[in-house]
């Protein structure tokens, strides 16, 4: 949803023709904003092969993980205050928003061979799957207030990086 208002999404309009719809002031804060985010994954190392993530590269994707991530926990929220809380699952010592981003983090996990993460670190636009979890999470003051996350950690870092 969120790729409809980046730098791709900009540059069509809401019929999908070719057109530049934002003013040269959005643009200059997107990208400053956008920034932010590109240095950040450009500082998170694929432990498994020991190289850093293109941040540039990936920055529309990663843009798109922590403004999916916000919207998501935004419309749990929202669903549950007109329905209501679901039960929680049985032998699990997790609250609800736990579970939120525990379901997550989840979708991301996997294992790949050593070739294949270098390869995706080299030519993907998408962030490999334990960046994936850890660059939007630590983006959010939700996350980090629900697991308690002392500021300053990884999972809670100072400066957090958001474009919307």
């Amino acid at each position: 949803m969120t790729h409809g208002f980046d730098d791709k999404g900009r540059q069509f309009d809401k019929d999908g023709n070719l057109k530049q719809w934002w003013n040269e002031a959005t643009v200059r804060r997107f990208r400053e904003r956008a920034q932010c985010i590109i240095d950040q994954y450009s500082s998170y190392v694929l432990e498994d092969i020991g190289l850093n993530i293109n941040g540039k590269m990936t920055q529309g994707e990663n843009v798109a993980d922590n403004g999916g991530l916000k919207q998501a926990y935004r419309a749990y929220k929202k669903w549950v205050k007109r329905h209501g809380e679901e039960p929680l699952l049985p032998g699990l010592n997790l609250t609800h928003d736990q579970l939120f981003f525990l379901n997550y983090a989840q979708i991301w996990c996997g294992s790949m061979r050593p070739e294949d993460a270098l390869s995706k670190v080299r030519s993907s636009v998408h962030s490999p799957g334990p960046i994936r979890v850890l660059g939007p999470l630590s983006n959010s003051y939700d996350f980090a207030r629900t697991y308690n996350c002392p500021l300053g950690s990884r999972m809670n870092p100072k400066k957090k990086c958001s474009v919307w």
